[in-house]
């Protein structure tokens, strides 16, 4: 086997790779400038994870929308209510996390980069506002963006919506 025979395949590996990256940049770019803009925040550390499922990997089930939104909904919102009910402990943390994972397989949302909402809402004692900006208008920028990102590159996504 020649080198020759395994450029092409590798040149278009790499320029899929290129495009995935894109796909995420552009998201982020887009949460970032329109959140400075309207000065409502629309990002969060776990979206960076969450941008890695919907653009590298759009045919997951841990990548539908019915996953990003639902699962960083759900997990935030278990994270707030212990926080505002029991406060912040090493035990209610963890609890957090657990309800959160037991939530969203329940309701068939599982997202893993929502694992670390209640963590995050926890340690930074975060206010009920948290869950509408930056969790519900980021996870639906995100959707957005991976949809017309997905629909110009002539990807079928999402796979389902609910």
């Amino acid at each position: 086997m020649n080198s020759s025979s395994t450029t092409p395949s590798a040149l278009r590996k790499g320029i899929a790779y290129g495009l995935q990256g894109a796909g995420a940049f552009l998201a982020v770019l887009a949460a970032l400038l329109l959140g400075q803009w309207s000065e409502v925040a629309l990002l969060m550390a776990p979206f960076g994870a969450s941008c890695v499922l919907a653009f590298a990997v759009p045919d997951s089930p841990l990548a539908q929308p019915r996953s990003i939104v639902g699962g960083h909904l759900l997990s935030t919102a278990i994270g707030l209510v212990l926080l505002h009910t029991a406060g912040f402990h090493a035990w209610s943390a963890a609890l957090a996390l657990g309800l959160a994972i037991m939530a969203m397989q329940w309701t068939r949302t599982l997202h893993p980069p929502a694992g670390a909402d209640p963590l995050l809402v926890m340690m930074a004692g975060s206010a009920w506002s948290f869950l509408w900006s930056p969790v519900l208008l980021g996870s639906l920028l995100i959707v957005a963006v991976a949809w017309g990102y997905h629909r110009v590159c002539r990807r079928t996504y999402p796979q389902r919506w609910l």
